[in-house]
């Protein structure tokens, strides 16, 4: 098991679940390619320029580049992500909405089906707002007007709809978590073009050797950190003690832990502080006033201000973030019911209290280690004078994050297989035994 990889096709349900995300990985790529009726592409790739440092440049990363070739899958798996994280907020707020994620499955299933709707809503908004910058740009569309916009909206909503249908399908039938793996191969196709670039650079002299060699030596120490980040955490000790269950059984008391991960927050924090750092340049490039344009230029990349600014941003929306997904006082109440404890705490507030502020401390590094992550790479561009290289701080976290995810969940399957086939066995010589007796 230390080595799961040359066994991932030998067992027949894993090899289906790995062709079959494959397949819908293929067949989202191919979207990805297939231009909305009416746009010049050579136009629009000569005023892609404009992407850069605003909400739409981040936004790109993320759908693999779609919106910049204004493909019928532009929007990606992003609305349905919205969608998502917008229910996850409205918890906090409307009681109606935390008690459907408490309900189990009949609540898991209503709040999928009003995820969708939503989704929908945003696919329709957002592809309007797509169709109308479009036309904005005058050379990008052959014959602008409201049967455009008309034909953009519904391409691009079934486009998105379709999306959202293939990471169900991932999830469901595949392996991994379909709506990541999306974000994983948009972001990991670009890879290729920029290691390209990168090759140019350095055969024309912008780059030298030594300047290739530190680089990559700072990816592999940062993507080691990485690793070593996402999967530490914090354990706190749970006690489980002796009860009797059924006709006089006794269950022996239990030892556990609860896992409260340095990161909690995953890549979300980094990604809302993109999302408000690029709103100066975002309004720049849509707005001619002077005041606009120079707040845009202090919040550049290369300036104390916009580093500070992002940082500070990524270490509040690392709390936001963790205070949203996770609830100490009903992690409490669970443990309280199923008669567990914390050995030294007493059951009920004061075990929430404590996890609480577990919970507080642990957090601070990791948003630290985040805010890290995000602005290496802009430093070691500044050092190294480098403006193409394959390295980004949220694109690595994904990577590296759902590339772990996807590994375990292979490696679960594997384990249950062997488990699986051990206990075959086992009934095996069972049956021999009372056939020979």
């Amino acid at each position: 098991m230390a080595n799961p990889i040359p066994n991932l096709f030998r067992a027949p349900e894993l090899k289906k679940k790995i062709l079959f995300t494959l397949l819908i990985m293929f067949v989202y790529r191919i979207g990805s390619h297939i231009t909305v009726p009416g746009v010049d592409v050579g136009a629009l790739q000569a005023l892609s320029g404009q992407f850069s440092g605003t909400f739409l440049g981040v936004y790109d990363m993320f759908v693999g580049g779609g919106l910049s070739r204004a493909t019928i899958f532009a929007l990606g798996i992003m609305p349905y992500i919205s969608a998502s994280i917008m229910f996850q907020l409205l918890a906090a707020v409307f009681p109606t909405v935390e008690k459907l994620q408490k309900e189990g499955e009949q609540g898991r299933k209503k709040l999928t089906q009003w995820t969708r709707y939503t989704t929908v809503l945003l696919c329709l908004i957002q592809s309007y707002a797509y169709a109308s910058f479009l036309q904005s740009l005058g050379e990008a569309v052959r014959v602008p007007g409201m049967g455009f916009a008309f034909s953009t909206v519904i391409t691009l909503t079934v486009g998105g709809i379709f999306i959202m249908w293939m990471g169900e399908q991932i999830t469901e039938r595949g392996i991994g978590n379909g709506m990541s793996l999306m974000i994983f191969f948009s972001i990991i196709q670009g890879f290729p073009q920029a290691i390209v670039r990168t090759w140019e650079s350095l055969m024309i002299g912008e780059i030298g050797l030594f300047e290739i060699v530190a680089l990559l030596a700072v990816v592999v120490g940062i993507t080691a950190g990485v690793v070593a980040m996402t999967m530490a955490a914090r354990k706190i000790p749970v006690q489980i003690p002796r009860k009797v269950v059924g006709r006089g059984r006794i269950r022996e008391g239990q030892k556990s832990f609860i896992p409260l991960r340095i990161n909690s927050a995953g890549v979300m924090p980094i990604i809302f502080a993109q999302s408000f750092i690029v709103v100066p340049g975002t309004l720049a490039a849509f707005s001619s006033v002077p005041f606009i344009a120079d707040l845009a230029d202090i919040f550049q990349p290369g300036n104390w201000a916009y580093y500070l600014t992002y940082a500070a941003l990524i270490i509040f929306f690392t709390y936001f973030y963790t205070a949203i997904i996770f609830n100490p006082v009903d992690l409490a109440e669970n443990l309280k019911k199923q008669g567990a404890f914390i050995p030294g705490v007493k059951p009920g507030t004061r075990t929430a209290e404590y996890i609480d502020r577990i919970l507080t401390r642990v957090t601070l590094p990791g948003s630290i280690y985040l805010a890290l992550i995000a602005l290496v790479p802009f430093w070691i561009f500044d050092i190294f004078a480098i403006q193409n290289f394959f390295f980004g701080g949220t694109s690595l976290l994904i990577v590296v994050g759902v590339g772990l995810d996807t590994v375990q969940q292979a490696q679960q399957h594997l384990l249950l297989r062997h488990y699986d086939g051990f206990m075959k066995k086992g009934r095996v010589k069972m049956r021999g035994r009372q056939r020979y007796v």
